[in-house]
């Protein structure tokens, strides 16, 4: 029992360790990780051992605190731990492809993990692909029909050489959109989309912005599509802006909506009735959009959001004279053309809807 107290001390000091890179999960960066990977010497949090227990034959895991600790394992973590493992699992990650967060969806997590330890795409050995090449991919993904209500496998190309994406209908007679590149995003949305790998796609057509829901059985090729996008833009950012330092350019190659929801809103008279519109803020494009339904194709509209220098301003409550008979937490959106008034369901939707705007407009 005293060896095994005494390993516990040593495992939690090397987790503590200054210029290990212990401290945090070697996978999705969450702070104090109480697991470890003894085959790969690394330490990781609760949410990345789940998926580390799915690669029996390349990593095996156990508890900080829960497991006991053989002396050799104890020995064997402190010659590697995080960095060493990052040394040589991410010797080569490309500057397009997307790291998980600990708050990324699980195919994200999940692939990220595979490609480094089971696949070993990221070690010294690789050769590196140029962003063109790995910005062209051609293939099928279920995509979200105009009805709302079901997927049909369609036929999606991506070229970042001509900075294009298609996709093909039923019948293959020239494609139903070309997309360019320029004005493309993509992001991870298994819950709006109900699948596990569903990926929503946008992109400006005539001034608004148009959505793909699509996702694909396969975590892989879901995850190497949303890379290759991601190869396709930032060979198109490296292009367009050759003087832009790689560390501004690399959060402007995909982005995540800061905020999304359900509020309810009036008409510019604020007598209308309120309505329920599922609302999506994009703070990269300083854009609030509102839409009928959370899976529909286009925006009913969009509001742009300025500077509090401009004039643009959000307030907890109702603008003057303005009364409602509902008694729903207010936030009231100033624009210099027109206030806007939307209700929250309860005063934790309203509190960080204020700090999301609040944010955009400070930005």
């Amino acid at each position: 029992a005293m060896d095994h107290d005494r390993n516990k001390t040593l495992l939690l000091e090397l987790q503590r360790a200054a210029g290990t890179g212990n401290d945090r999960c070697a996978d999705c960066g969450r702070p104090d990780p109480a697991w470890a990977s003894y085959k790969l010497g690394i330490f990781i949090c609760l949410h990345c051992s789940g998926i580390h227990r799915n690669l029996p034959g390349i990593t095996r895991v156990k508890s900080l605190r829960l497991d006991f600790w053989e002396n050799d394992l104890i020995e064997f973590m402190k010659s590697h731990g995080n960095l060493c493992a990052k040394a040589k699992y991410e010797a080569k990650v490309p500057p397009y492809y997307y790291i998980p967060h600990s708050s990324d969806s699980l195919v994200l997590r999940e692939q990220w993990i595979r490609a480094k330890y089971e696949r070993e795409e990221f070690v010294a050995t690789r050769v590196c692909q140029d962003p063109c090449t790995a910005g062209s991919r051609e293939g099928l993904l279920w995509k979200l029909g105009p009805g709302r209500k079901q997927f049909h496998k369609r036929q999606f190309l991506l070229s970042a050489r001509e900075g294009l994406m298609k996709y093909y209908g039923k019948d293959s007679r020239g494609p139903k959109a070309v997309i360019s590149v320029e004005s493309l995003n993509a992001m991870f949305q298994e819950l709006k989309i109900g699948h596990a790998h569903g990926l929503q796609i946008t992109y400006n057509t005539d001034g608004q912005t148009r959505n793909l829901f699509v996702y694909h059985e396969s975590g892989k090729e879901i995850v190497d599509w949303f890379n290759a996008i991601r190869a396709a833009r930032y060979h198109y950012l490296r292009t367009a802006f050759p003087d832009v330092p790689e560390h501004e350019l690399i959060p402007r190659i995909t982005r995540n909506f800061v905020k999304e929801g359900y509020m309810e809103k009036t008409g510019p008279k604020h007598k209308e009735a309120f309505r329920e519109r599922w609302f999506s803020l994009d703070s990269q494009e300083r854009t609030l959009m509102y839409f009928k339904d959370q899976l529909d194709e286009f925006a009913q509209g969009q509001i742009f959001i300025g500077g509090r220098d401009e004039g643009y301003e959000v307030r907890p409550r109702l603008p003057m004279g303005v009364h409602v008979k509902k008694r729903k937490p207010v936030i009231t959106l100033v624009t210099p053309g027109r206030e806007f008034v939307f209700l929250c369901d309860n005063d934790r939707t309203q509190k960080e809807w204020i700090d999301a705007l609040d944010a955009v407009i400070s930005q």
